[in-house]
């Protein structure tokens, strides 16, 4: 495969990607998650917080698109029985709103119902990777590993919710499995944007101890590339 490497203005120092060797992560935008009237903001969250990172979602799957990167998606999601969710995950819910439960758009966090389905502005489509994760992370017991390693995938961009939690844990088990990570800064969000900032400090912290962080504007040279 020719190698053609391509630099752009990052913290904590310039991330450098081969765009043929380049995927896009994109964690859990999920209608449950972002959207007024779901499981999260029955629980009071302000989900206007995620709402509002769609348009730079859009616009950085858009790129990713045009740059014909590899694009995943994921969804945090059970079976329907529920085997792959472990009782140390379940039982930390509310009593009443816990994985499984019956929630605004259905049941929480099972697979095909309404409110697992990752939001309209960002639907799939045909040869992007929708994946569904039982854990926190992105890699944990799924494919994305092999999907990866089959393409030659070195470099990751991450964009979704929430940043301390799946993304973060995502980003830090790909650093662990040897990927350059970029975290694009406006297209994550926390329910708490106090987690957010300080997610992002720890992630470039230490001359990029987990990756590298920048803003959507950042990538604009990615186009001329």
């Amino acid at each position: 495969m020719t190698t053609r490497t391509v630099a752009i203005d990052a913290t904590p120092s310039t991330f450098v990607f081969d765009p043929l060797r380049t995927a896009l992560v994109i964690i859990d935008m999920q209608r449950d998650f972002i959207e007024p009237g779901g499981f999260g903001e029955s629980l009071g969250n302000d989900v206007s917080l995620l709402g509002a990172i769609v348009p730079a979602v859009v616009e950085l799957l858009a790129l990713a698109r045009l740059q014909n990167w590899f694009v995943i998606h994921t969804r945090e999601s059970h079976l329907p029985d529920l085997s792959d969710c472990p009782p140390a995950k379940r039982m930390r819910g509310a009593p009443d709103a816990r994985i499984g439960d019956v929630g605004p758009m259905g049941r929480i966090l099972v697979r095909g119902e309404p409110g697992n389905a990752i939001v309209d502005a960002l639907a799939p489509v045909a040869g992007e990777l929708v994946i569904d994760k039982p854990g926190k992370g992105a890699f944990h017991a799924t494919p994305l590993s092999a999907e990866l390693a089959a393409r030659g995938i070195t470099h990751l961009f991450f964009a979704g919710v929430t940043t301390e939690v799946c993304v973060q844990t995502s980003m830090r088990e790909a650093n662990d499995r040897g990927y350059d990570c970029l975290l694009v800064e406006d297209a994550t969000a926390s329910y708490f944007p106090a987690f957010k900032l300080a997610t992002i400090d720890m992630i470039r912290s230490q001359g990029g101890i987990v990756g590298w962080t920048a803003p959507l504007s950042a990538l604009a040279k990615v186009k001329d590339a």
